[in-house]
């Protein structure tokens, strides 16, 4: 008897492949262990290739497995959002631009970018979310967001990116510091505090930045917080337990007992690009990307 691959296949797969114990995937999908181990079975045979390594202890991907999973989670990551976008136009909705940033986009890039599209494109929706860099990089490839915001060197292949703001750094200490707009010359005069900064898995260029700002200053800063919101870090630094350095468009919307001194003379800058793939199929970025 001959098969054909169907979609319960990849859905069965998915199981296994996530929770690599074939009982509890099982569970996860209400059918028996050996139903599900036979559905599997049929699958490598269909496909020619053996997607799992089965012993008494352990169920692990094979290399084949692996680049399937990946492909498969893109897919079916497609197919939802297809859908989704299927029904918005058919209610007179454009469709829907899903927008990852890190938290300093959204003092000003992301509201006079949502402003700019909603004059022309008023029946485009959006849904953003906070994410790190990686994670942003990681939700383009599956097709789960369709532009970040980002502060990265270099994107994979297959991706664009864009500049949208250069930015200074300033330097955030509490508000009854020593230092202040008058006396601020160098981070030098905080060489000896603790820091507390984003988290490199946050952001690594900004970190190995701040990093590079103060050994150009002549001192490797002791960092002895971080965090991946700048609430946090604020809140941190007001009550006393070290000082950070940012980007400059960060410090508005917060009401701390904090301070911002811009820091002068350095070439640093903390640059913003905003990024996509270009295979993406989504008829609503395209008309958002002029206004990028």
């Amino acid at each position: 008897m001959s098969y054909q691959i169907e979609l319960r296949h990849f859905t069965y797969f998915l199981a296994v492949a996530e929770e690599l114990h074939f009982r509890k995937a099982a569970e996860r999908l209400f059918i028996s262990q050996p139903g599900l181990s036979r559905q599997i079975k049929q699958m490598e045979d269909i496909i020619g290739a053996r997607l799992f390594i089965r012993n008494k202890r352990n169920v692990e991907l094979t290399a084949a497995g692996v680049y399937l999973k990946k492909e498969i989670d893109y897919i079916f990551n497609h197919i939802d959002f297809t859908i989704k976008q299927t029904g918005l136009i058919d209610k007179g909705i454009e469709g829907e631009i899903r927008i990852g940033f890190l938290g300093s986009a959204i003092q000003s890039v992301i509201p006079k970018l949502l402003v700019q599209v909603d004059k022309e494109f008023p029946k485009i929706q959006f849904s953003l979310e906070e994410m790190s860099n990686y994670d942003q990089v990681a939700a383009l490839l599956k097709d789960q967001l369709d532009i970040g915001f980002v502060r990265l060197a270099r994107v994979p292949e297959g991706f664009r990116m864009k500049t949208v703001e250069t930015d200074t750094f300033s330097l955030v200490v509490p508000n009854d510091h020593v230092l202040n707009k008058d006396n601020f010359r160098s981070v030098a005069q905080v060489s000896s505090a603790h820091f507390i900064l984003f988290s490199s898995d946050y952001s690594s260029l900004y970190y190995n930045t701040i990093m590079s700002i103060c050994e150009d200053k002549g001192f490797t800063p002791i960092v002895s917080h971080k965090s991946v919101h700048a609430q946090t870090i604020f809140k941190l630094v007001e009550n006393g337990l070290g000082v950070a350095i940012i980007p400059t468009s960060l410090q508005h919307g917060f009401d701390l007992n904090v301070k911002f001194l811009e820091i002068p003379n350095i070439p640093q800058k903390a640059v913003l690009s905003v990024i996509w793939k270009e295979d993406n199929r989504n008829p609503a970025l395209e008309k958002l990307k002029k206004f990028l």
